[in-house]
């Protein structure tokens, strides 16, 4: 299924096969959507949310991470975290467990706390990439991919085995930075993936989104593996290397 569909059915919360009406609108089109979806959510009750942001300055920051987990929940802190004084914000995430902030990730627009997200200690960002692993969320961590520095991102994508670092190509945001992160992974990540994507079929649409934007370099790198690729992924393949 188209990855943008996939992602706005996760800002809605209904299944993704509800929104299957889509599949013929060009996927700009439907990111312009989910992201109009994401301000419109995050937008409203603003009044409200702004005060509750101003008031949380008046407690401690450990006080303040206690009542987060136990009293306002991941989404409210989703909603919160781009109104908060940045030093503050970082300061409450650091005492926040990675499970609960695993949680608040997958609520959050991370366009709209990302000088937060990047001062957030790396073991504690690696911490939450690992719960969002282990829970396969694999568009949670697509998301966060562009609001992370490279070796932030070095070290969380390098958890991921090779179906899930298909998964999480699929659906970055900006698709542009497959190329880019698998820089960061090294060139010794490709024979595993194209094996990985030949042995399941539910992974061949992933695939080729990643060798559709692939450099020329690691292009050449990739065509020796396509013979042994089932007729139908290697056809799709070749046509996505070019």
């Amino acid at each position: 299924m188209n990855p943008e569909i996939l992602k706005l059915a996760r800002v809605l919360g209904v299944d993704p096969e509800r929104l299957g009406y889509l599949a013929d609108v060009d996927s700009y089109e439907v990111r312009l959507l989910r992201e109009q979806v994401s301000t419109t959510l995050f937008d409203a009750n603003l009044v409200v949310l702004e005060r509750m942001a101003l008031a949380s300055r008046l407690l401690p920051a450990s006080v303040l991470a206690k009542i987060a987990e136990k009293v306002f929940g991941p989404l409210l802190c989703a909603r919160i975290a781009g109104l908060v004084d940045v030093a503050r914000g970082v300061d409450v995430a650091k005492r926040l467990s990675p499970k609960f902030l695993a949680s608040v990730a997958t609520e959050l627009d991370p366009r709209r706390a990302t000088a937060i997200i990047i001062r957030i200690p790396v073991p504690t960002v690696v911490a939450v990439a690992e719960e969002l692993t282990r829970r396969e969320d694999w568009i949670t961590l697509g998301r966060f991919v562009d609001h992370l520095p490279d070796e932030t991102v070095r070290r969380c994508v390098r958890l991921l085995d090779d179906a899930g670092l298909l998964r999480t190509a699929y659906v970055l945001d900006d698709q542009r930075r497959i190329d880019h992160v698998l820089g960061l992974l090294g060139e010794q990540r490709l024979p595993g993936l194209v094996r990985t994507a030949a042995g399941d079929d539910t992974l061949w649409a992933p695939a080729v989104d990643l060798l559709a934007q692939l450099c020329e370099e690691r292009r050449a790198l990739v065509r020796p593996l396509l013979a042994d690729l089932p007729d139908e992924l290697r056809e799709r393949a070749e046509a996505a290397l070019g």
